[in-house]
């Protein structure tokens, strides 16, 4: 067994200083965890920022004028009054995202209780920032409307004052869930794309045949390219929840990271044995970078980082229970959110380690038969 770890020790040294000298791998790991987390996170908005917005004001009331003064920047750009003689063309013209039309006397239909609509005109193309506007614009309509009349004394039309508290994210910013959903994506990406690389290179550069005149085992093999290459993207993954989610982005991290990167250790143990896996089938680089494709584009879709996992279909669900990304989502914005513990994640941690141990079973199988082709 000492003998078995010294040589995984030493093959790991071999793979990360091959590693070091692959520029290419390098620049992409540096890119993967600073660059391209820090523009996902400030250019990919989920919420409204900036949001054209015009008012046709048929009413010219206090009321109207609240409404108007209330829609503000940073959610929306300066109102804009028009004539409704323009509100179809320039909602065909795409300038304007909202139009809000106010009715004639307003104000004194709801002092009177008449029960008077708002319409609010949306271009739908921009689905994400139409969803999320209408809500917003709703909101500032009905707090504004709630507010004019109690300024005009006890109202029996509005009996219920709402108190909304939204826990884990106060002011609802896209940013604290793209900046660190950024980095555990990319923890998928990398691992799979390093330890197949790493077979793959091995097999064209034709290195394979050198380690098998050693005596060296497949498994120390197997083990000593998934510590040295799952260490170097478990490392950069610390680097950029610290340095560039909390210090660049000022996203505050609620939960652990130490205690984040060690579930990612087992994570990473589970996605760099599915990786050998599928290096094992492929033949050549290409057909490596073609097969992995599909496979870590359905782990980010479906795992719940971009949609909840709950609205899926539930054969779906029951499938998606197969992939290590799911509960590793599972686990990471419970840990980096919401702060919870091992007593609230440890069925995902326990998961994870049972479908990394069958990956790497198949992959160990895989892997000696194609040394045994190799010889």
């Amino acid at each position: 067994m000492q003998r078995w770890v010294a040589n995984v020790f030493h093959l790991g040294l071999k793979e990360l200083a091959s590693l070091g000298r692959d520029v290419v791998m390098v620049v992409l790991i540096i890119y993967v965890f600073t660059v391209a987390v820090y523009s996902e996170a400030t250019a990919m908005r989920t919420d409204v920022s900036n949001a054209g917005v015009a008012v046709v004001d048929a009413d010219q009331s206090a009321l109207s004028s609240r409404i108007k003064d209330a829609l503000q920047p940073p959610y929306f750009r300066p109102v804009r009054e028009i004539d409704r003689s323009e509100l179809d063309q320039l909602l065909d013209k795409g300038q304007y995202t909202f139009i809000l039309e106010i009715p004639p006397k307003l104000e004194a239909d709801l002092l009177a209780n008449r029960g008077p609509s708002i319409q609010i005109n949306v271009d739908a193309t921009a689905v994400t920032q139409a969803a999320v506007g209408t809500a917003y614009i709703q909101e500032i309509i009905a707090r504004e409307t709630s507010s004019f009349l109690k300024q005009r004394g006890p109202n029996p039309t509005v009996p219920v004052d709402p108190v909304i508290r939204a826990f884990f994210n106060q002011n609802l910013e896209a940013i604290r869930f793209s900046a660190s959903m950024g980095v555990i994506n990319n923890v998928t990406i990398l691992a799979i794309i390093l330890v197949g690389a790493a077979v793959m290179r091995e097999r064209e550069r034709g290195t394979i045949e050198h380690l098998l005149v050693m005596p060296v085992l497949p498994s120390e093999i197997l083990a000593a390219k998934i510590w040295a290459n799952g260490l170097v993207v478990l490392l950069a993954a610390g680097f950029s929840l610290h340095v560039i989610v909390h210090v660049a982005l000022q996203v505050p991290i609620v939960g652990s990271v130490e205690f984040f990167l060690a579930g990612a250790t087992i994570y990473l143990f589970a996605v760099t044995s599915l990786s050998i896996l599928l290096a094992t089938i492929a033949n050549s680089m290409p057909q490596f970078a073609l097969l992995s494709i599909p496979v870590f584009i359905l782990m980010f879709l479906l795992s719940g980082s971009f949609t909840p996992f709950e609205s899926m279909p539930a054969f779906l669900q029951d499938i998606l229970y197969l992939s290590p990304s799911t509960h590793f989502v599972r686990f990471a914005q419970s840990v980096l959110y919401r702060g919870a513990g091992l007593h609230v994640v440890w069925k995902d941690l326990g998961i994870m380690c049972a479908l990394g141990g069958g990956f790497l079973a198949v992959a160990l199988s895989r892997f000696r038969a194609m040394l045994a082709r190799q010889n």
